[in-house]
């Protein structure tokens, strides 16, 4: 049984802490629930959620995403001059960009679990000074990759 001083309730309940700080309903709620899971055994759901969570909550983005598709209120020729002009050619690299850093942010986060917590604290970092929004922690390991891999390039040449 999980005693409340057990180190994985303590890191969640850091966890659920700074995603309130940080006003991203996203991590609190995360944590939050996994807390749930912890605290009245239900942990054989902990490797479910370890194989198959990511994968989950990358589909209900795309469905999120593609209503509009379903709905009828995008066309074919709506897309079509999106993309032909210097506005949506632009978005469509930055989209393009976006998921190449997320995928390799996600593979770095799997191998550094302990990052999330200062991703978290960048957040609040963020919010506090520049006044940011935060967008999830997904986002914020792509960029941690690209900035780790300058870095990394940066030290090969010196």
């Amino acid at each position: 049984m999980s005693t409340l001083f057990d180190p994985a309730i303590v890191g969640l309940v850091i966890l659920l802490l700074l995603g309130l700080a940080a006003r991203s309903p996203l991590v609190a709620t995360a944590a939050a629930l996994l807390l749930v899971i912890r605290l009245t055994r239900l942990d054989f759901l902990l490797p479910i959620l370890a194989r198959r969570g990511v994968e989950l909550g990358l589909l209900f983005l795309t469905l999120a995403m593609l209503v509009p598709f379903a709905r009828g209120t995008v066309h074919v020729r709506d897309i079509v001059r999106s993309l032909s002009t210097v506005t949506g050619l632009v978005a469509l690299a930055g989209g393009a960009l976006a998921t190449l850093l997320n995928g390799r942010g996600l593979d770095m986060l799997a191998r550094h679990s302990e990052m999330i917590i200062a991703l978290i604290a960048g957040s609040i970092v963020g919010i506090v000074v520049w006044g940011g929004i935060p967008v999830g922690p997904l986002m914020a390991a792509g960029l941690a990759y690209l900035m780790l891999e300058i870095v990394n390039l940066v030290q090969r040449h010196h």
